[in-house]
């Protein structure tokens, strides 16, 4: 049983883990980033897996999936994945303040998101390209290569997803 104080007391905030929890992904990003420039040539791959999983050292110009990297305007397609990462980091954030009491599945995926498009929205300032680098073959099909921060960014999708249908499905029962 619940007491009177026990039930008014206020939840205890969680903002700060949860944007740790971003500042970490940023952390592990640049860490993996630097790494694979430094260890593989550009265009090169290791093997790690052969015919599954390679760690490789591209560039994307793009965006998901090298989207739009073979546009005439580059630079136009650069400054406007920053803008576009920058305002939906802003939104997550002010949505991570006012949610981030606890620590939800919502509240986590979103501070997956959130590190994510820091890190890439990063490297896409600094040198116009994101490192993609986790490179996987499933039988005949090749998955794009992706980086930390891309992972992320759909672990935190997937998380939102799997907790809105689970909520969904609670107020339906």
């Amino acid at each position: 049983m619940v007491d009177a104080a026990t039930e008014a007391a206020p939840l205890r905030n969680r903002r700060g883990i949860l944007f740790a929890v971003s500042a970490l992904i940023v952390v592990l990003d640049r860490i993996t980033k630097i790494v694979v420039a430094r260890a593989i040539p550009l265009g090169d791959a290791h093997v790690v897996i052969p015919k599954v999983f390679r760690i490789t050292h591209v560039l994307n110009t793009g965006a998901a999936f090298s989207l739009f990297g073979d546009s005439a305007s580059p630079e136009r397609v650069r400054w406007l994945l920053v803008g576009f990462s920058l305002i939906a980091a802003a939104i997550v954030a002010v949505v991570l303040l006012r949610m981030g009491r606890q620590i939800t599945a919502t509240t986590f995926g979103l501070a997956l998101i959130l590190g994510g498009a820091l890190g890439n929205a990063y490297d896409r300032i600094r040198t116009g390209a994101v490192i993609d680098f986790f490179e996987v073959h499933i039988v005949h099909y090749h998955w794009p290569d992706f980086n930390v921060a891309d992972s992320a960014i759909v672990c935190g999708g997937i998380l939102l997803v799997l907790h809105s249908l689970v909520a969904a499905r609670s107020e339906e029962g």
